[in-house]
């Protein structure tokens, strides 16, 4: 048994019955259960119709998601997410280069980096050496200036708590963003990379090992590990290259508002609609929400 669940941003155009109920009928569907109205609804299916993307393809010219997924065990019992461009609307070194003076050029390398293009630790390690000098006083003011929150993700977070899950922030940016992003968004627990500091200023180097793709995965499955769990239990949603492994492993991989070289990789796509989505996608009604 398969579920297919069409989803709209909030902020945008509703979600059309007509629209549900003529792809239910189409695939002979079941009832289409509506979880919020307007914004998210659902029907079963006995199998996965085989022109589901030339049908994604085409929701997506109207802004509407589409997901088709197994039916069995999507309720999951932990949330393990990327930070930068996921959990929030920015990449937290694009910001601090911005402020040293060398944002064009770290953004290009980033850009390249999340697509895949380029080696993640090199990459990382190249544009931190572009910040030697720079005070660490800037940080705190690239968060309380410049950073900003992607919509849904307390209601996300808080709704998996109240359901019994966990929530894991998993970043190969900094620990001086993620320990407050965490700490704002409710996250049980992070990792990410440490930025070395030396007389009040930053030295241009990240502490050993750099937290990348590699790390994201091994982070995944200690922690299921520790937590009674499998990678099935687990939901991971990102939109970067380093993001994939984890994505792969996770029971749901969801690529959200992803590089299209990254998105055209996994099952779950979500470019329209917020951080709510991942709720949705578990079978959870707004009336769910926390």
């Amino acid at each position: 048994m398969f579920i297919a669940s069409l989803i709209a941003n909030p902020a945008g155009r509703p979600l059309d019955r007509v629209a549900v109920e003529s792809l239910r009928d189409a695939w002979g569907g079941g009832e289409a259960v509506w979880l919020n109205p307007g914004i998210a609804a659902e029907f079963a299916l006995a199998v996965a119709p085989a022109n589901r993307w030339d049908v994604w393809a085409g929701l997506q010219e109207l802004g509407i998601d589409l997901v088709v997924q197994p039916a069995e065990g999507r309720q999951k019992r932990m949330l393990l997410a990327d930070m930068d461009s996921t959990m929030i609307g920015q990449e937290c070194i694009d910001e601090l280069a911005d402020m040293a003076g060398v944002g064009a050029r770290v953004k290009d390398i980033t850009a390249r980096a999340m697509n895949g293009e380029l080696d993640f630790e090199g990459a990382l390690t190249e544009r931190v050496a572009l910040l030697r000098g720079l005070p660490e006083a800037v940080i705190a003011q690239v968060l309380g200036e410049r950073i900003t929150y992607t919509p849904g993700g307390r209601t996300l977070i808080a709704t998996m708590h109240a359901f019994g899950g966990h929530a894991v922030l998993v970043s190969g940016g900094f620990t001086a963003f993620s320990a407050a992003v965490a700490a704002h968004l409710g996250f049980d627990e992070h990792r990410a990379n440490t930025l070395i500091v030396q007389d009040g200023h930053l030295t241009g180097a990240v502490a050993r090992p750099i937290l990348g793709r590699a790390a994201k995965v091994a982070a995944l499955q200690e922690i299921t590990a520790r937590l009674g769990l499998t990678p099935a239990d687990v939901m991971a949603v990102g939109d970067g290259a380093n993001d994939l492994g984890m994505l792969h492993l996770a029971g749901v991989g969801v690529a959200l508002h992803a590089k299209p070289s990254v998105a055209a990789q996994c099952e779950a796509r979500i470019n329209h609609g917020d951080l709510t989505a991942l709720l949705y996608l578990q079978g959870y009604a707004v009336t769910d929400f926390a």
